[in-house]
């Protein structure tokens, strides 16, 4: 089974000695790791400050493509304020990652869960015991959380097209406002000019 799986920890600290571990044991029996990340919310904006990916050079630490390239990418963008920000990324206001709903998706269950100045880690994981994954995080204080990565494709794609339609809308609505602003610059003109013949009439 193909899963995203999402770790989110009490202490920071945790968060990056557990991506260590799990890095150095990406490919076992029970469960490949094919992407990984650090997430942290700095300021109201989750970025991935250390990565993980397979198919790219492994000292890069970067995670620029593929699912979960596209997942931060959302989560990072303006999308990803406006997902996050009214629920508590910006505001302060946090959810315990373990009062989330098990039904939320992937980028409800970030915005809900991951507080200013928190660290969780993402990964894309095929795993055939879900157990041994686990097994791997029982020293920390932590929670786990996995969603079919075939749903969180589709999800991002969704909230793709919610992003190309946002972007248009904004464009129509800037369009219209510098529309209606030479408009109204458009008649100070006029009246400037009607201004001045009205002047010129009274000096004859």
């Amino acid at each position: 089974m193909e899963n995203v799986v999402m770790v989110t920890f009490d202490v920071e600290s945790q968060a990056y000695q557990a991506f260590s571990q799990l890095k150095n044991d990406a490919v076992n029996s029970a469960y490949t790791i094919l992407q990984m990340a650090v997430l942290k919310n700095e300021n109201g904006r989750v970025v991935a400050v250390d990565g993980f990916d397979s198919e790219t050079d492994a000292a890069t630490n970067t995670l620029v493509g593929g699912l979960l390239g596209s997942v931060l990418g959302i989560l990072g963008g303006p999308l990803g304020v406006l997902l996050c920000g009214g629920v508590g990324l910006i505001a302060g206001s946090i959810v315990d990652a373990s009062d989330a709903d098990d039904e939320s998706t992937l980028l409800e269950y970030v915005s809900q869960t991951l507080g200013a100045g928190q660290t969780a880690i993402i990964a894309l994981v095929q795993e055939t015991d879900e157990a041994a994954f686990n097994l791997r995080l029982q020293d920390y204080d932590c929670v786990i959380m996995r969603w079919d990565a075939a749903e969180v494709a589709d999800e991002v794609e969704q909230e793709r097209q919610v992003q190309k339609q946002l972007a248009k809308q904004a464009k129509e609505e800037l369009r219209a406002q510098k529309k209606a602003d030479r408009k109204q610059e458009i008649e100070e003109k006029r009246q400037a000019i009607r201004q001045k013949f009205d002047d010129f009439k009274q000096r004859l």
